[in-house]
């Protein structure tokens, strides 16, 4: 099951009447050379309403879900502004730098028609993707849509995501607030279900014939000594239930994401902790969000989709003791402790953002909770544990207040290479700033104590993602030269 959209984009170029239509094209074609990759260039080069219309009627006819909307001299701001309220997907709009040469007839004027379409947008309630600087040669526009690609690729599938949940949020965990408006803002769909309905499902699949190569598939991915041969056709099962679920729940949409109960019920009555199998389908870009965590799962969604790659979703969970700082942290990576933290969860991270040495084991808090003191794991077991492997991340949300706004939070930093010396799926992480951005941000800001991680550096992507999206408040972990409104000037 592929579960993020591929993005096929097009091109369309516009001219003002006033203005010599060859620039536009020859511009045009320079930029489908330049790009390295697809780009279906459409040759209606759009000059008034009844090009618009069979412009829009050519990409969608060549399959194309996202546009390049280009100004190859001043435009026309009517006809290329509607061209985003025609099209259904995400559009970028940037314009030409003017060539070496004859600027009398060789002059487009695109700098200042750039104004004139943003104006224009703006009038029309339309939503377009400019780029920080949106105006440059072939080569620079070639660019600018790489950058693009992964923002597209996000939109697509938020309008085509529905998010399925299983059971109500735990007692006192307000962390996993969910207003649904904010979801369908966003243009994502949510069905919601009871713990018992998974369970019922969960037992229809008993004997399914395929547990048995996903348990194979299981005990190839972990190694020998590193998992409970007996516990794997139970996960298995599991696994294909939430598969099936998602394939006969999606309904109208593309794409699937879970947001689910795993405690204190789950245990008990499924007979495993269910985190390796969220780990499982996180790694395949389904991912599978703790504690019914809505927003949590909408933010590992968004963070698939930019990074074509496995993330996670892990608590703001613990500091970093001072003696492991100094011995470990201070000299060799240069980080203030207020710098770090762990960041954990019980064992949902996927297998392959896990250093050597993860396996899966039993969840030592909810073994005190639920089984006899002194026994041996049972039905607590099925966490994937260990150390995250040192990696460059982006710890990120989006989030539904509880006044129904939408706001979010982005910031750079890593997992660093030192052993936590502790249980679950756990990192060391390194944010420059982090202990103001804690403070001025995920505490004044009231945010959730769970975290998205996706592995890399993907801040400006996400920035211009949820620009796009139209999220008034993105926060970000600001320098000390750039105190935050709340900050105190005197401490």
């Amino acid at each position: 099951m592929k579960n993020t959209p591929d993005v096929k984009l097009g091109i369309i170029a516009v001219s003002r009447d006033c203005f010599p239509i060859g620039l536009s094209i020859a511009r045009r074609e320079a930029i489908v050379k330049a790009y390295p990759g697809e780009l279906y260039e459409c040759k209606v080069t759009v000059e008034n309403e009844k090009d618009m219309l069979n412009a829009v009627a050519d990409v969608n006819a060549a399959g194309c879900n996202a546009l390049v909307v280009f100004l190859g001299n001043f435009g026309p701001e009517t006809p290329e502004t509607l061209i985003a309220k025609n099209f259904d997907g995400p559009c970028m709009f940037v314009a030409a730098a003017e060539g070496d040469g004859d600027l009398i007839n060789g002059r487009g004027d695109a700098y200042c028609g750039m104004l004139n379409c943003s104006y224009n947008l703006g009038m029309r309630h339309l939503k377009g993707f400019i780029p920080s600087y949106p105006v440059g040669t072939a080569e620079d526009i070639s660019s600018m849509i790489t950058e693009f690609i992964p923002v597209a690729r996000a939109v697509i599938g938020l309008r085509n995501l529905k998010i399925i949940t299983f059971g109500p949020r735990p007692q006192d965990f307000f962390a996993c607030n969910a207003p649904i408006k904010g979801l369908y803002e966003l243009g994502v769909e949510v069905e919601e279900n009871s713990e018992l309905d998974l369970l019922v499902s969960y037992k229809a699949h008993a004997g399914d014939p395929r547990i048995e190569d996903v348990c194979k598939d299981m005990a190839e991915e972990m190694g020998v000594g590193a998992y409970y041969p007996e516990l794997l056709s139970r996960m298995a099962q599991f696994e294909l239930t939430l598969l099936d679920w998602a394939e006969n729940h999606k309904g109208a949409r593309k794409y699937v994401a879970f947001a689910n109960k795993c405690w204190p019920a789950f245990p008990e009555q499924f007979g495993f902790e269910p985190c390796y199998v969220n780990s499982r389908l996180a790694s395949r870009g389904i991912p599978v969000a703790c504690e019914v965590d809505i927003y949590g799962a909408l933010s590992e969604y968004i963070g698939a989709c930019i990074s074509e790659d496995a993330v996670t979703l892990l608590d703001i969970n613990n500091s970093v003791p001072a003696s492991m700082w100094k011995e470990s942290i201070k000299d060799q990576f240069g980080y203030a402790l207020t710098d770090t933290f762990m960041g954990f969860h019980c064992g949902n991270t996927p297998a392959c953002k896990m250093s050597s040495g993860r396996a899966i084991k039993y969840q030592l808090i909810q073994h005190r909770l639920l089984e006899p003191e002194g026994s041996d794991p049972d039905f607590t077991r099925g966490t994937l544990e260990g150390d995250i492997a040192a990696s460059q991340i982006t710890f990120y949300r989006l989030q539904c207040d509880s006044e129904g706004v939408l706001r979010s939070y982005i910031a750079e930093g890593e997992v660093l290479p030192v052993a936590t010396k502790s249980f679950g799926g756990i990192g060391i992480f390194a944010i420059p700033e982090m202990g103001r951005f804690y403070r001025h941000v995920l505490i004044e800001k009231r945010y959730p104590h769970h975290g998205a991680v996706a592995f890399g550096h993907h801040g400006k992507t996400l920035f211009n993602l949820f620009r796009f999206l139209g999220i008034g408040d993105i926060a970000y972990n600001q320098p000390k030269s750039l105190p935050y409104p709340t900050e105190n000037p005197f401490a």
